[in-house]
């Protein structure tokens, strides 16, 4: 389904309520070069207009590929715009053979959940404390 004008005043509608704690990019790629046009205009809003919104994201990509640190096709030109309005990142394919059930918030253990902003600030990755917990 094309994403539209009308999609994009859906989602923030939908966002608007206190209860709603934020968005969440997955599904396809978000970070694939021809995605991250529309998405950035969307992110730039919610930023604008609902500040206090979460927003995480699921990238196949490591976060040294979204930088540039690491080579990678995913970079345009407008990546870093994008990782600066992203919270947490969830980074890394889903790698079968790695598949654990016990994570939270990720489905194998190569992937990390990622503090955005700290690390942008550091240079590095910074990974959330979400990064720790385990299912039960």
């Amino acid at each position: 389904k094309p994403f539209t004008a009308e999609t994009e005043e859906e989602i923030l509608k939908a966002l608007r309520p206190a209860h709603i704690n934020g968005l969440t990019l997955l599904g396809g790629e978000p970070f694939e070069p021809q995605n991250q046009p529309t998405l950035i205009g969307l992110l730039k809003r919610i930023r604008k207009e609902l500040p206090t919104k979460n927003v995480w994201c699921y990238s196949g990509y490591t976060l040294e590929e979204l930088t540039g640190k690491r080579q990678s096709r995913c970079r345009c030109e407008v990546t870093d715009e994008m990782l600066a309005c992203i919270n947490v990142l969830v980074d890394g394919r889903f790698v079968q053979e790695k598949k654990n059930i016990r994570l939270r918030f990720r489905g194998s253990e190569n992937q990390r959940i990622i503090d955005v902003p700290a690390s942008l600030a550091a240079g590095q990755v910074v990974l959330s404390p979400l990064n720790e917990g385990r299912c039960r």
